[in-house]
């Protein structure tokens, strides 16, 4: 290599090729080839067969009918019997000869055009009211043109709450990006279909909702790349004690979070968010209808069920229609407009919530509803007495009838605890008898 660069410099210097020759020792048609060639010399072997070569063909057409199968299934197809490694290392080779290639476009976003949206789950279980821990979904909005991130915890991945999640995070904004993108997401919609509500919501937003292809991640790198960072920067070394203050915690977060330099725009997210929320549209002058709602006659035990859980009403709507709703924070039902119970919404599931003003009125109305001068088991507004039914199976062996329920009593077995009364001025009739009260059989 250094004759090869000596001959070059001294060829430059117009020295003859004959002399040139004498000083290096070696011949003229030497001189002649190395002035010929662009690269320095080297050693090049001759490529001899392989042991797989009598396998390439075989190999290559089951790779083009399949070009994902494994290389030990292909190994055992075509009779292999060399060395493993040395077999994966050629399919590797071949391999991207064959498979469909699917190229990723690097994409610039114009300001206040689109926000990509994205469920992120923190790999930390966050407490419950009934003491139970849940890996909970975070719902993150990150604007394509800012990188500004907004996001906050919510109940569930169902379409109610991803909807109130969404409204709570523009108002945060306080404007409507042109395009919301979302992946196949179960709560908003797949492929040609929306979930109900989702076109009631992007109709009032007046914006656009894309949905993404499957397996199709890069259309959406943005906030893809943002929850891979909240978990290396925000959850190292954090513990939380209930879904309110993770959402604390990661409010405050991300106002620190949002004032660092972006690699790819050189910029801050705060920096070039005000450019970003110009170009968007505004919020809708009346907001959009959303939350779970469930309109239902309230039946004796003046519970309703809502968000997968159970909460009192005021007993003086009984046998009327209710309409209850629940957004992200509170439990509210109305009867004619008028508000007839108000709870926090509570995260966990199969829960009963009871307010002690509800069971002190029911005991009220059920004591008022009593014909004077009967006697009943007493109530508290702690609770009614519960009665068990039917009997413990340490009871006597005979066959036992339910007693009819009697005014203020509901059937047994019909899901809440129930207070049984019997007036004492009729005595239980003896086995085998009719009771006074009963119509004769027949009538």
């Amino acid at each position: 290599m250094e004759d090869w660069a000596l001959i070059r410099r001294s060829a430059a210097e117009r020295v003859p090729n004959a002399r040139i020759a004498e000083r290096l020792g070696i011949s003229r048609t030497t001189v002649v080839k190395a002035l010929a060639s662009d690269a320095p010399p080297r050693y090049v072997r001759r490529p001899s067969g392989t042991s797989f070569a009598l396998f390439e063909a075989r190999v290559r057409a089951l790779l083009a009918e399949h070009p994902d199968m494994p290389a030990t299934v292909i190994a055992e197809r075509v009779g292999w019997t060399g060395s493993m490694t040395w077999f994966r290392e050629n399919v590797a080779r071949l391999r991207p000869q064959h498979r469909p290639v699917d190229p990723a476009d690097r994409l610039s976003w114009a300001a206040g055009d689109a926000a990509q949206c994205d469920l992120w789950f923190p790999p930390k279980k966050i407490p419950l009211e009934d003491g139970t821990t849940a890996l909970l979904p975070v719902l993150v909005i990150t604007t394509a043109y800012s990188r500004f991130v907004l996001g906050r915890m919510i109940p569930t991945k169902a379409t109610e709450d991803l909807l109130l999640g969404m409204w709570q995070l523009l108002q945060l904004l306080g404007r409507v990006p042109r395009r919301l993108i979302w992946d196949n997401e179960r709560g908003i919609g797949r492929g040609p279909h929306r979930s109900e509500g989702v076109p009631a919501f992007m109709g009032t937003l007046a914006t656009r909702l894309v949905l993404l292809r499957p397996r199709d991640p890069e259309s959406k790198g943005i906030v893809e790349r943002r929850n891979g960072w909240f978990e290396t920067s925000f959850m190292p070394g954090r513990s939380f004690a209930s879904p309110l203050d993770f959402n604390d915690q990661f409010t405050e977060w991300l106002a620190t979070a949002n004032q660092r330099v972006v690699r790819t725009t050189k910029a801050k997210p705060t920096d070039r968010l005000e450019a970003d929320r110009a170009a968007m549209l505004p919020l809708p002058p009346v907001p959009p209808l959303l939350g779970w709602r469930n309109q239902v006659r309230l039946g004796r035990d003046y519970y309703v069920r809502i968000a997968g859980n159970d909460y009192s009403v005021d007993p003086t709507g009984i046998g009327r229609m209710v309409d209850a709703g629940a957004d992200l924070d509170r439990v509210q039902v109305r009867l004619d407009g008028r508000l007839v119970a108000d709870h926090p919404r509570v995260w966990a599931r199969g829960l009963t919530i009871t307010d002690t003003i509800h069971v002190a009125t029911a005991a009220r109305l059920r004591q008022e509803f009593q014909p004077p001068g009967s006697l009943t088991r007493p109530v508290t507004p702690d609770g009614p007495s519960r009665t068990t039914w039917p009997p413990s199976s340490n009871a006597k062996s005979r066959p036992v009838t339910p007693p009819a329920p009697s005014c203020g009593s509901e059937r047994p077995g019909s899901g809440h605890a129930r207070l049984w009364r019997t007036s004492t001025s009729t005595p239980n009739p003896a086995p085998g008898t009719r009771s006074p009260r009963s119509p004769p059989a027949g009538s």
